[in-house]
């Protein structure tokens, strides 16, 4: 390699000093249609992330995530421990659909639906922008001297940045413990809850140091997502590229000149203003080929468009294309892997809803009590214990319980508990039971009981139970 291509050649990350050092980015402010439609998508997103966990469907909370009670709301779905399954089919689903997407349109998702893009790109970085100016009015006062203006503007932005930190941070608690419990630890006072005041600091100082200093970073270093798309991508995905034939051409890019002619010349389109790389979150140049640190944003087609009209040249140098769009003019096809994350999405998907409409409203579990066996009584009676466990998923009361046996003749006897209790609404009934069988009924020394649950004498759930008897010798 001649010493001149070894200088071009990008093998460093694009926030990274030559000495190993933090670079920071400073972008230049985006505007353009892709921009636009952008602020519609990320202000529509953010009023749903602040809004989801306080509206309520039937009493549920919209979306809800408690890990530590283990209960889990989903459009107002209410999910318990039994639906694991659920789950895990649904992050099967997602896990698919990502890489579906990303095999297709690459990080389309990070620059426009990440939340992380979305906070610093639309909330935080237009604060800065609206405190300390544009790309260079930053740059100069982060050089200047530390002054009365600086320290003004300074801590009027970390002051901002600090209070919309502690803002998402309550907010997002609110989908981990719910927004009633929020709700009302904020009219009362901090000090009666430290269990979770504790919390909402240390996520509102992760908040701030993530949006006020570490930024991009989380992208290019943090974010596993960023290294699955080197697997994922090919040259039939479409991503945000710059047409390296018509940027290019025979002899390379050129500064702008009046009354010249490029074409003749043999210089491509590109005419090295940078504009696309001052405009970069993340600091790349796009014209180096599809990287790591691009997150899809957009803002250097904006850009690139703007500076093309203005010099009278077609749009499209930087746009939404794939490697074998700008190398070969093919355009966009299905190929046989996208077909195939297709069919196993769809699969999934199927699965899935089917579960859902078999799912129940009460899941029951009778299981033996650990360490017995059966027990002989009088009239030649057997007698086996267990315990049960009734979730209830809803949000009424569900009254007049009592359970009854399939086929077999016999009685459930409740232990301190009397027939046709209650099992609250989004709680659980739990307790012991004897079931009593006459040995005649018996076929052996293991029976396959089905227990009927009934409330209000409407069947409502049935599960399975071992009865264990005497072994019978012919």
């Amino acid at each position: 390699m001649e010493p001149s291509e070894k200088e071009s050649f990008r093998d460093t990350i694009g926030t990274m000093t030559d000495e190993g050092k933090r670079a920071w980015v400073y972008p230049k402010k985006p505007s353009g249609h892709f921009y636009k439609y952008r602020k519609f998508v990320s202000y529509g997103l953010l009023i749903f992330l602040l809004v989801a966990p306080f509206i309520k469907i039937n009493g549920n909370q919209f979306l809800l995530l408690n890990i530590l009670e283990r209960r889990f709301n989903v459009f107002g779905l209410p999910f318990w421990p039994q639906d694991f399954y659920l789950v895990v089919i649904s992050m099967l689903i997602a896990i698919v659909f990502i890489a579906l997407f990303t095999v297709s349109f690459g990080r389309v998702f990070c620059g426009w639906i990440c939340p992380q893009t979305i906070f610093m790109e639309m909330v935080f970085r237009r604060i800065e922008y609206w405190v300390e100016g544009d790309r260079n009015k930053q740059r100069k006062l982060d050089k200047q001297e530390w002054n009365a203006e600086k320290i003004r503007k300074k801590g009027f932005k970390w002051f901002i940045f600090l209070i919309i930190s502690f803002i998402i941070a309550n907010v997002f608690l609110a989908y981990l413990i719910g927004s009633d419990k929020i709700l009302r630890y904020i009219t009362e006072s901090p000090l009666d809850h430290l269990g979770t005041l504790f919390p909402l600091l240390i996520f509102t100082a992760v908040f701030y140091f993530v949006f006020a200093s570490f930024r991009e970073q989380v992208c290019i270093i943090a974010c596993p997502y960023g290294r699955l798309q080197s697997v994922l991508l090919d040259e039939k995905s479409i991503v945000v590229a710059y047409d390296h034939k018509r940027g290019e051409a025979e002899n390379g890019r050129k500064k702008f000149r009046k009354n010249e002619d490029r074409e003749a010349l043999g210089h491509g389109d590109c005419i090295d203003c940078l504009q696309c790389v001052n405009v970069c979150p993340t600091g790349i140049d796009i014209r180096n080929g599809t990287q790591l640190e691009c997150v899809n944003c957009t803002a250097c087609i904006d850009e690139c468009d703007h500076i093309m009209e203005s010099i009278n040249l077609p749009k499209g140098l930087i746009r939404y294309a794939s490697e074998n769009e700008i190398e070969k003019k093919e355009k966009f096809k299905l190929t046989a892997r996208m077909k195939g994350y297709i069919a196993v999405l769809t699969i999934l998907t199927g699965i899935f809803i089917g579960l859902l409409f078999l799912r129940n409203d009460v899941e029951a579990t009778v299981l033996r009590l650990p360490g017995q066996l059966y027990e002989h009584k009088e009239g030649n009676i057997i007698s086996n214990v267990f315990t049960y466990k009734l979730v209830n998923k809803t949000t009424k009361d569900i009254n007049r319980i009592n359970f009854k046996l399939r086929k077999y003749k016999g009685t459930i006897k409740l232990v301190s508990t009397t027939e046709n209790f209650i099992v609250p609404a989004q709680d659980l009934a739990e307790g012991t039971l004897f079931i009593e069988i006459d040995k005649s009924e018996l076929s052996g020394d293991k029976n396959k009981l089905v227990i009927e649950v009934y409330s209000n004498e409407e069947l409502i759930e049935t599960t399975t139970v071992n009865f264990l008897g005497p072994r019978s010798y012919n």
